[in-house]
Order: C-alpha cells, then structure tokens, then sequence
C-alpha cells in the first residue's frame, strides 16, 4: 500500500511504499495535509544530520541509552513526532515519524523510517493510532507545546506513553543553548528550552500522568570525554532528561 506525502512548497510529491507490518497500520486521516511553513532545519539539515557522526557521537549515544531504559514498558505502535533526519529512530526502532522538515524526511526515508511530512499540532493521524508517542528534543523547537500534547493525547490509545526527551533549561547544557539563542544561532534562536516544571505543568494540563523520568549526560558542555550511566529521577545537574507519562481521560489528570 503507498500512502503519497506532497508538499507544493518543496515540490515533494513521490510515493513512499509503506513496510509491512503485522498489526494495523497507523492511517493518515488526510492524504492532502501540509505544513503552514517551511522548517528553519531545512537549511542546514547536511550540517544537523552530520553532527551526530562527528561531535556528538558520544552524546548521542548517552542520550540513546537514557531512552532504552524506557522501551520495554511502551506498547507499540510507536511514533515519533519531530523525527528529523531518523538518527534517534532507527536507533530505537522507532518504525514511524513525523516532520515539517522535507530535507531531513529524505535522510529518515534512507533510514528505513516510514516518514510524513506535517506538523504534530495538525490532525495527520487517526485518533488511538499509537500506542506510543515521542518527543525527542522537539518541544523546544515548537509552536504551541500545548497543541503538540493535546494531539498526541488524542492518537494515543487508552493508557499510551509519551516520552519527552530534551535538554531543560536549568543546567549547564540549557544554559549554553539559552546563551546561543541570545547570540542569534541559525537554529537556537528558534527554540525556547523549559525546565522540569514547566514541562510536568504542561503535561498535567493536557491529561498526562507523570510515570518515569530518567536523567543523563552530568558532564559539561565541550567535556564529554566517556559514556556514563543514566540515573533514575529528575536531576537538576543533567544535561538530557527522559520524561514518560501515560494518558489520562478526558475528564480528570489522576495523580
């Protein structure tokens, strides 16, 4: 089955063959829908997606590591909303992804990645399509973080996980990224980094219960030098935190 991905903007409209899969296939509720705006990645999606080969080769793979220890307690299908070039996806067997981003889409594809060009504020997916959802350094890099989880609670199924991965704010690592976007980065200056409150308020608001929350990456910025285990809980002094929450119903977030 070929499920066609076009975008008038990029002149992207070649078919993409669906991998087979043994459960129901997550279905696009439109065919025809499209990004409202380019993406600021598409500019530098050769310099972004070679990041992860050259200078953050060991971050990557501490920040691979703190998400693993989520994955055996997440129910698929899985998602990835944000999925940029599919560096984290293939890593994590992620299987599907989501992203404004044409030129990084194309790096996904050659990944093995079934990818949709659109936004995760637009209703692209059936409701209960997912049985996971992940947010893997993207909350920054949005809009509205409200309309991103108010979707995702809406195509996950009764009980589903999101896992949010990011850098926060209050330490050493959102601290150097808050001064790049101070000093007018090409991407930083685009993003807006939260701390720890702020994400779990915004989680509770759209009807999530906080489950899980893994911290890794305690050396500074331009001294990562060895891997390093991932510690359980929220903890300030890290650089990359894993937040999983589970979907409430509609009517009440249960603490």
């Amino acid at each position: 089955m070929k499920v066609r991905i076009r975008s008038s903007k990029n002149k992207d409209t070649a078919n993409i063959s669906l991998k087979p899969v043994r459960r129901r296939r997550p279905r696009l509720e439109s065919e025809d829908k499209i990004p409202t705006k380019p993406s600021a990645f598409d500019l530098f999606a050769y310099n972004y997606d070679r990041w992860f080969e050259k200078e953050g080769r060991l971050i990557f793979s501490i920040e691979s590591q703190a998400i693993k220890i989520a994955l055996p307690n997440l129910d698929k299908p899985w998602l990835e909303i944000g999925v940029g070039s599919g560096r984290f996806a293939q890593a994590l067997d992620i299987d599907t992804g989501l992203d404004p981003s044409i030129e990084l889409l194309h790096m996904a594809r050659r990944r093995g990645i079934t990818a949709f060009l659109g936004r995760g504020e637009e209703k692209l997916f059936d409701e209960h399509a997912f049985g996971s959802v992940f947010l893997i350094m993207t909350l920054p890099f949005v809009d509205s973080p409200s309309a991103i989880l108010k979707e995702a609670h809406r195509i996950l199924v009764p009980n589903g996980k999101l896992v949010i991965a990011s850098v926060l704010r209050d330490n050493p690592w959102g601290q150097l990224y808050e001064s790049k976007k101070s000093q007018g980065h090409r991407l930083y200056k685009h993003a807006t980094f939260y701390n720890y409150d702020e994400v779990t308020a915004l989680l509770q608001k759209a009807n999530f219960k906080l489950q899980t929350t893994v911290s890794t990456l305690f050396q500074l910025p331009g001294n990562v030098q060895r891997l390093e285990a991932s510690k359980r809980g929220f903890y300030q002094s890290a650089g990359f935190t894993v937040i999983v929450a589970s979907k409430c119903d509609n009517k009440s977030n249960r603490k």
